[in-house]
């Protein structure tokens, strides 16, 4: 789940009129989760189907802190001073880049080091495509070599120049440094930063560590907080306890070296059900920091990033975070049956999209608070970065059931029934025989009032072009995790259709080799492409925005996801009792080290605690990356 880039404008919502009084040291905050996703990886070596808002930005980096940093100031820049890297510096001719790390402590008391970022680095090396983030032919593999030029010093050799940006905000934003007390088997201390040969073993013994990424059950979890491995942390909160329930909560790191230190005593996470048992814990001041459900809003906005009235007003502030992302959904090129072949085809694809109607449900199902995303780079904030013709409105494949109908029956379909039925295979596409019904099944996550009135509309248009999308909620830990990237074998059926995690992904720099790059990590439903894997390469090895354009423009028209209405991440409700919470990061971070009480006294113990019966189910995540 990358993040946003330092060339486009302010997207950070600062808060509005944030309350004014004399910060007060200690006292917990209380945050509700969105529904269906609880934190499920620890280990931030994070595997692809696990890679999302609520694994890395609200779990993870608490703890484990990336070499550079993103967003504190609410823009989308690097925060050197809250980065363990110090700025990178090239080599003239554009090859070679090195990079100091800054003798910051582990909560051990270890200090941090070059050993701990070619840890990383050689994980990639080995492990990479069990990594959400890694993308084959690219960094480390686009490396001729790399290594320690001193304790505090590495350095990385590029095979070609590349964009000086795209390596800062997309290559070296991927490391995440790891100690020495990880670098061990269950037989001992090994060198897996120093010798390739170590690597298996050592990431075969933290994931046993870890435990079974895809295990619904919080067993393995609650072991975490006592653990040898997990409990040395970087960042400025460590793990206290991840409970059976599935609260969360996290302590001050005593030896946290950034800036910024926590004010609270503790932060702890909840669990919620549904966009509506949050929503009543808000109104019950039961939470300190929730989310107003989209579909809650009881006032039309024109602005996303400010928003509108607020139904909680007095007990709270309303604070959008709007974020460098875009939203999609995913179609499975890898599904061994006859869907696979029909996604492959470009004209069906064209076609399921025009029957989602994106400026509708922005006015009527999100109130003003969403927008029509185009393709694959962000509309919100307006940057440069955006190519002139999706600038000017020119939408390629706009909502129109008609023209979707008749691009079916010109390609083999009878649509005068749905589900249509495949009477011209031979136009239809390879492998998809005469007597095909066009119905898939399309899984949502549920507990998203606003996600599932999107569906059921959607649904309802696409009929009328001949589609039947067979709708089922599912619970999103389970989506995510059923419905990733996967090769059809003896094991993995890898069936899954169409899925909508209600999210899509946060950039640095909006290049796409992640998304849709042939193996890309986050490209998860396989989809490949040699034009576009061509038009990728060359928006990484420039810095000319042309380049870039014409990938964005090509993905647009041949849309390898469906692009659906975009939105802030979080409409923040936050309690008029906390200072310290803006600005807001853009790239879907949260820094509760920030955040203080002020001139009243913070919530008892038992106040500060979540009611009974709010406890049942794991936390959430708004999208995967």
């Amino acid at each position: 789940m990358t993040a946003p880039t330092d060339t486009t404008g302010t997207t950070g919502t600062a808060r509005a009129a944030a309350p004014a009084g004399r910060p007060r040291k200690g006292g917990v905050v209380t945050w509700a989760c969105a529904p269906g996703f609880p934190p499920a990886v620890i280990f931030p070596f994070t595997p692809a189907e696990r890679m999302g808002t609520r694994n890395i930005y609200e779990f993870q980096m608490l703890m484990y802190r990336t070499l550079y940093y993103f967003g504190s100031q609410g823009t989308p820049e690097v925060d050197y001073a809250q980065s363990i890297g110090e700025p990178p510096q090239w080599s003239e001719d554009g090859r070679t880049v090195t990079i100091r790390i800054k003798p910051w402590k582990w909560s051990n008391g270890e200090t941090l080091c070059a050993d701990n970022v070619l840890f990383w680095v050689n994980l990639m090396k080995v492990k990479g495509a069990r990594y959400g983030e890694y993308v084959p032919g690219y960094f480390p593999d686009n490396c001729t070599s790399y290594g320690k030029l001193a304790e505090d010093t590495v350095y990385f050799t590029f095979d070609k120049p590349y964009s000086k940006k795209w390596v800062l905000m997309n290559q070296l934003s991927t490391i995440t440094p790891l100690p020495k007390a990880w670098d061990r088997t269950a037989d001992g201390p090994a060198n897996a930063s120093g010798d390739l040969a170590d690597v298996e073993a050592v990431y075969a013994y933290l994931m046993a560590e870890q435990g079974d990424h895809v295990d619904e059950a919080n067993t393995h979890r609650t072991r975490w907080a006592d653990s040898p491995i997990w409990s040395v942390v970087s960042g400025p909160w460590r793990l206290k306890s991840y409970t059976l329930e599935g609260v969360v909560t996290f302590v001050p790191n005593e030896h946290y070296s950034g800036p910024n230190k926590p004010h609270l005593d503790e932060f702890r996470q909840v669990p919620t059900m549904s966009d509506e048992e949050q929503y009543e814990m808000l109104k019950r001041g039961e939470i300190q920091v929730g989310y107003l459900p989209l579909s809650f809003a009881t006032e039309a906005t024109t602005d996303p990033t400010v928003g509108g009235g607020n139904p909680l007003e007095g007990t709270y502030d309303l604070v959008p975070q709007v974020a460098f992302c875009i939203r999609y959904f995913c179609l499975n090129y890898n599904n061994p049956g006859v869907p696979g072949k029909i996604f492959k085809q470009t004209y069906f694809r064209q076609a399921l999209q025009r029957t989602l109607d994106q400026d509708t449900a922005v006015k009527e199902i999100y109130q003003g608070y969403a927008y029509r995303q185009n393709g694959p780079v962000p509309m919100v904030p307006r940057t440069d970065l955006v190519s002139p013709r999706q600038r000017e409105g020119a939408w390629p494949l706009p909502f129109d059931p008609d023209a979707a109908r008749e691009l079916l029956e010109a390609n083999g379909w009878d649509t005068s029934q749905t589900p249509a039925v495949c009477v011209d295979p031979e136009k239809a596409g390879e492998g998809i025989p005469a007597g095909t019904k066009l119905s898939l099944k399309m899984r949502y996550v549920e507990g998203r009032p606003a996600l599932t009135e999107l569906m059921r509309r959607y649904k309802e248009h696409a009929a009328k072009a001949g589609i039947e999308l067979r709708l089922e909620e599912v619970y999103g830990s389970i989506l995510v995790a059923e419905d990733g990237p996967c090769d059809p074998g003896p094991d993995c059926p890898c069936d899954w259709e169409l899925t909508c995690w209600n999210g899509g992904w946060a950039y640095h720099y909006p290049s796409g080799e992640i998304l849709f790059k042939t193996r890309a990590g986050g490209n998860f439903g396989f989809f490949t492409d040699p034009v576009a894997d061509e038009l990728i390469e060359k928006s990484v090895t420039t810095d000319d925005l042309e380049a870039l354009y014409a990938y964005q423009d090509y993905i647009a028209e041949h849309v390898p996801v469906i692009f659906t209405p975009n939105f802030p991440i979080r409409l923040f409700e936050v309690s008029r009792k906390l200072g310290g919470f803006g600005p807001v990061n853009p790239f879907g971070m949260i820094n509760p080290e920030n955040w203080y009480y002020l001139d009243d006294e913070p919530p008892s113990e038992a106040t500060a605690r979540p009611a009974e019966g709010h406890l049942d189910e794991g936390l959430p995540d708004e999208g995967r990356p």
